[in-house]
């Protein structure tokens, strides 16, 4: 993967007085323009955009595009535990997109009316990676714009081991086993919109195969952020809820073109940037 840093642009000067007309040009100047943290031909998408009919399932913050091939995973984040500390109750955090050996976690997040917070976002998760996962980074530009790749240690416990699908565990070189840890690439994206910014984390084959990432890729181009007009302090988690598709009840004409997952069952280990 080419990478290329990515110059920023420069503020807009402000006068101490300007015509009615002059604002609206200002403020449109100073609003996350999506052409540049996104290819303008296409998206995520804001809900008030025009954006392409697709059938995608409605995580109410995210809607999110379904093909065949695809899984869907809701993750939690406990909010009460019992007194062994096992989670009885809590909060759906991500949407989690499966296909084949790749997975791509999806977030999105309030921000700032008139800037982003990807810039700062991603220098932190830089910094987190270097400092406290005694990780690499690498920052380039992509599809949707400036990106970060990473590489951490990922402990390969009994228990982690125990818990892999046969199928990846018998991958696993012999040396990594031997030494307790295996590097993990990670690929985080993220998209500024009008109010809200979308997460992407990728892991698994798609990292290196292209046409596995193609199809997060697109699936990706036809997210909808559903912001809200509630007030919100920016970085807070836009709420999600459960689609009817995941409910027994849940039947849809396309529905073979969807594989579904239980929503309380543990899904790939990705790091979540909060």
């Amino acid at each position: 993967m080419a990478f290329g840093r990515r110059r920023q642009a420069e503020e807009p000067a402000k006068g101490a007085e300007v015509t009615e007309e002059e604002a609206a040009e200002e403020a449109e100047e100073e609003a996350p323009a999506k052409a540049d943290s996104a290819d303008s031909s296409g998206g995520p998408w804001d809900s008030e955009d025009s954006f392409p009919e697709l059938q995608r399932l409605d995580f109410g913050s995210l809607q999110v595009p379904v093909a065949p091939g695809l899984g869907f995973q809701v993750n939690f984040e406990a909010t009460q535990v019992d007194e062994e500390g096992n989670p009885v109750d809590g909060r759906p955090v991500a949407v989690l997109v499966q296909y084949e050996e790749s997975a791509m976690q999806l977030q999105a997040f309030a921000a700032p009316k008139r800037s982003g917070i990807w810039d700062d976002l991603r220098r932190e998760t830089a910094k987190e990676i270097q400092e406290e996962a005694q990780g690499q980074i690498q920052e380039g530009e992509g599809p949707f714009g400036p990106e970060l790749l990473a590489m951490v240690p990922q402990p390969l416990t009994e228990e982690v081991l125990a818990e892999m699908p046969d199928e990846f565990r018998e991958q696993i070189p012999a040396e990594f086993v031997e030494q307790g840890w295996a590097p993990q690439i990670i690929r985080f994206l993220g998209v500024d919109g009008p109010r809200w910014f979308l997460h992407a984390v990728v892991q698994g084959a798609a990292i290196e195969n292209e046409e596995q990432w193609q199809v997060l890729e697109d699936v990706l181009r036809g997210v909808v952020v559903v912001r809200g007009d509630a007030p919100m302090p920016p970085r807070d988690l836009l709420e999600l809820q459960i689609p009817k598709e995941f409910s027994e009840g849940g039947e849809e004409e396309d529905e073979e073109a969807v594989e579904t997952f239980d929503p309380f069952e543990r899904g790939p280990e990705i790091t979540e940037v909060r």
